[in-house]
């Protein structure tokens, strides 16, 4: 595997455009935090609404993970992906041509769409990589992906200010922000042109049944309801937070009618379950061991995604305006500073799925991941101005380093759980790591960073416990090929990745 990678041929060569692609939705994504105190103060924006924009940021990620998810597994990642990169430039254009907080707000909101590209790439890769190599191969996915978020910190001001002399000195953000909207949307017309769904002689696998995840026992359906109605409260938790005083988007009776919406939501939701898993419910269904899979298992992934992703959605949103407070330092510094966080994604995100490769067992990488994130956010609780600045850069990257190695663990289990269905899996875990960003910003906003580090690490912690208790090792973790597949259908994809890169 890793002798291959800096091969641009057969399966390499799909993974990297793939780990570009997420790169790009995620320079999108994260296109606004690095102006945040620029903007608030050219806009006039309280810090209170500053803070909700962030929450925006990530809330329509959760419903579009789903939904994106079932639509991955339908038309494949190529048309999909595609399409989702092309539409980036619509929420980068609305942020540039934003004037108040309530343009702002819309266009953050669609840009959340955008965030849901990561589900994309999780089918993708585990088409073209083998279970035994699915840590590595989605960990770099991951990873050099969500070096996306560095990109933005980092490279974004320094845009702007080299673009400055179009907007008469000051920082050109606007200019910045629609680039990175332009970028995306030529990407997707290359990337529609110059990659396919699956190794060639191998058939792309969907799901018997759309609108809804298939399940294969009546308690994982009552499972997945509840994990449902979760995402439904983290929408209701921001149309709350929006109708909060300072904030004043929506009023009381528009956030009564939100929730009733929302309300609907589950409802319809919970009967294209019911609909999908029918003949299972009414007993005229039962699954062959072979087939069963527990949505606990899919739970616990949540949770996990919940305590590293989430963690790591809160921390790229807080750092820059964290240590700029909390140091006095300069907008573009802080900025930087706080981009070693989204940094450390170009090693610390594939050696978590490396470590689940090697280590032999999955469930325990994830487990010590997870203790170690807990560990690093409440060290963080004790950052202040009294620090050196390195020693707090250091505790950040420490965090950092295990809430991503987190994120490549999680996703080296999910494609193992049921492969035709891995979309609609990843879309839902996925949507989970929006949750976790919604509520830890959302508890940011009511209180401060200490407070938040602290929340952070105790859920990491309590994670850890159930991990260790409850996760299960997937069957066939480390196999050449997935279960169902023919053999040859494994030797058709090594041919077309390591033998074709040797040559």
């Amino acid at each position: 595997m890793l002798k291959g990678l800096f091969s641009f041929n057969g399966r390499y060569r799909i993974l990297h455009q793939t780990w570009f692609a997420f790169f790009l939705t995620f320079v999108c994504w994260f296109n606004f935090a690095p102006f945040a105190t620029t903007i608030g103060k050219q806009l006039s924006l309280a810090p209170e609404q500053i803070k909700t924009l962030g929450i925006c940021n990530l809330a329509l990620t959760i419903p579009a993970r789903i939904i994106i998810g079932m639509l991955l597994d339908r038309f494949g990642p190529r048309i999909t992906y595609s399409m989702l990169l092309m539409f980036a430039a619509v929420p980068c254009f609305a942020t540039a041509l934003s004037q108040n907080f309530n343009h702002l707000v819309i266009s953050r909101l669609l840009m959340g769409i955008v965030g849901a590209g990561f589900v994309v790439g999780i089918r993708m890769v585990a088409e073209w990589f083998p279970p035994k190599e699915i840590g590595i191969a989605q960990g770099i996915y991951g990873g050099w992906g969500n070096f996306g978020a560095f990109g933005a910190e980092f490279a974004l001001p320094t845009i702007a200010v080299a673009a400055s002399f179009m907007s008469g000195g000051a920082s050109n953000w606007r200019f910045a922000i629609a680039l990175t909207g332009i970028i995306a949307a030529i990407y997707g017309v290359i990337y529609y042109n110059s990659v396919q769904d699956t190794p060639p002689g191998k058939a792309y696998k969907k799901p018997k049944k759309n609108g809804a995840l298939e399940v294969t026992s009546v308690k994982s359906f009552w499972a997945m309801i509840v994990s449902n109605f979760g995402l439904i409260f983290a929408l209701g938790l921001l149309a709350w937070r929006l109708e909060q005083k300072n904030i004043h988007f929506l009023n009381l009776s528009q956030m009564y009618l939100v929730w009733l919406l929302l309300a609907g939501l589950f409802a319809y939701q919970t009967y294209k379950a019911w609909q999908v898993n029918k003949e299972l419910l009414t007993g005229k269904k039962t699954y062959a061991p072979s087939q069963r899979y527990q949505f606990s298992q899919v739970a616990l992934l949540e949770f996990a995604y919940v305590i590293s992703f989430g963690s790591e959605l809160a921390a790229v949103s807080m750092l820059p305006a964290f240590f700029e407070k909390t140091f006095g330092l300069e907008h573009v510094v802080a900025g930087m500073i706080a981009a070693t966080y989204p940094f450390l994604n170009l090693v610390s995100r594939p050696s978590g799925g490396l470590i689940s490769d090697k280590f032999s067992s999955r469930k325990w990488t994830m487990t010590i991941i997870a203790a170690g994130i807990g560990v690093a956010y409440l060290m963080a609780h004790y950052i202040s101005s009294s620090w050196a600045l390195p020693v707090a850069i250091a505790v950040t990257m420490f965090a950092a380093f295990f809430a991503q190695a987190g994120c490549g663990a999680t996703y080296g289990i999910v494609p193992l759980i049921k492969k035709e269905a891995t979309g609609q899996i990843a879309g839902n875990v996925g949507a989970y790591g929006n949750f976790g960003g919604v509520v830890y910003l959302t508890i940011f906003s009511l209180t401060d960073a200490p407070t938040l580090f602290t929340t952070m690490g105790i859920a990491a912690l309590i994670c850890a416990f159930m991990c260790a208790f409850f996760l299960k090792e997937p069957k066939g973790s480390f196999a050449a090929v997935y279960e169902g597949e023919a053999p040859e259908m494994g030797t058709v994809a090594n041919h077309n990745s390591g033998l074709m890169a040797e040559k």
